[in-house]
């Protein structure tokens, strides 16, 4: 039973050991490029200053919005029956498996609707403004907020809602004092998780606000610019940044997840 229990481990670690391998080689592939002179260098330039800037904002206020508008989204879907809540639960996950361009091009094509040409009249514009980048990034991060937050209030026993309501909470004040305090640590892992996808967003980006340094070059589409000049200092240099945010993130987001269990 032992050399079965021996065998079995063996067998399921196998393909870890293969993955954390294969992530290895990727990411020190860049110690053969990297040289700290030219990332320091290269740290000076204002259009990496910017791109950095530009990212750290619109991952944020996207991530803002998505996560305002999620959270009563996904108490209603985990919450509330009403006709035609799996057709809706169904719909809102189409951002998800539509690939980031098809969700930018279906950005453009609705601005050019009346409702877009309107929004274009009172001065809403999305090519090459820093409100095309927050919109392309809402749009491929909020199915992601509302599934990760569906989940969260899943989880949460709803006895305690009632017995808040039996008290003489309002259905309200039941939301505000017992089910976010409870959800508090789901709610804090969709925010790191949405963001982290938020700052490495590209195909959507690219499509509603293009890549025009200092104005919209995110820091993803800085590097495919640097890439197709053949800049291969600056495209090492942004990865690496890129690399040390999103670890940074993914460590809190285990930090949190860690927390809650």
């Amino acid at each position: 039973m032992l050399k079965r229990d021996t065998t079995f481990k063996v067998i399921m670690l196998l393909p870890l050991v293969f993955l954390t391998g294969y992530f290895l080689i990727l990411v020190g592939s860049q110690s053969a490029f990297f040289s700290l002179d030219d990332f320091l260098a290269q740290l000076g330039q204002q259009d990496i200053r910017s791109a950095i800037a530009l990212s750290l904002i619109a991952a944020t206020t996207s991530t803002v919005i998505a996560i305002v508008l999620a959270i009563p989204t996904a108490y209603a879907l985990a919450r509330i029956e009403f006709p035609g809540k799996r057709l809706l639960d169904t719909f809102i996950d189409l951002p998800m498996v539509l690939t980031p361009i098809a969700l930018g091009t279906l950005i453009l094509m609705s601005w050019n609707t009346a409702i877009g040409r309107l929004l274009s009249d009172i001065g809403l514009t999305l090519p090459f403004t820093l409100a095309g980048v927050i919109l392309a990034q809402f749009t491929v991060i909020v199915a992601i907020s509302v599934r990760m937050l569906k989940a969260t209030f899943e989880q949460i026993d709803q006895r305690q809602e009632q017995v808040a309501r039996l008290l003489g909470c309002s259905a309200f004040s039941s939301f505000l004092q017992i089910t976010l305090p409870l959800a508090k640590r789901g709610i804090l892992a969709a925010i790191i998780l949405t963001w982290a996808r938020a700052i490495g967003e590209f195909g959507a980006t690219v499509m509603v606000a293009g890549t025009a340094k200092g104005q919209t070059a995110t820091l993803p589409s800085s590097i495919y610019l640097a890439m197709s000049m053949a800049d291969l200092p600056k495209a090492v240099t942004l990865v690496v940044i890129l690399i040390g945010i999103s670890l940074l993130v993914l460590f809190g987001l285990r930090m949190v997840t860690e927390s809650k269990r």
